[in-house]
């Protein structure tokens, strides 16, 4: 597996974890709404096996899990918008990040590309 593919299942994942961070914000005075949250590491792992077995190639599947690590509020609401918004940067900066580790790998191909000719 080569490096653009493993940066592209990180950002599928970073993106759907972006989703559901938003909806975990969007939810927080949600009564009996439950946090939901996404184990990155284990999602890449298991897309990275399914494509040594030749099983990748579809669309990622994280998988939302209700977390029990809050303790629900009056209305039974479990979402820490505090949590939320750091969870929600340090997404941003590793999804940024790996963009920028993509544009590098892009910009080293283009050179020796041009430098072969």
């Amino acid at each position: 597996m080569d490096m653009i593919s493993l940066i592209e299942k990180a950002l599928n994942i970073r993106s759907q974890y972006h989703r559901v961070i938003s909806g975990n914000i969007v939810n927080s005075q949600t009564p009996g709404y439950k946090e939901k949250d996404v184990d990155f590491r284990r999602e890449f792992d298991k897309n990275i096996s399914t494509d040594m077995v030749g099983l990748g190639g579809g669309e990622v599947e994280v998988r939302e899990v209700s977390t029990g690590d809050s303790l629900p509020g009056l209305d039974g609401n479990t979402v820490n918008l505090e949590d939320q918004m750091v969870k929600l940067t340090e997404n941003q900066l590793m999804f940024h990040s790996l963009v920028q580790v993509a544009a590098k790998r892009f910009s080293l191909m283009k050179y020796v590309i041009r430098e072969g000719k």
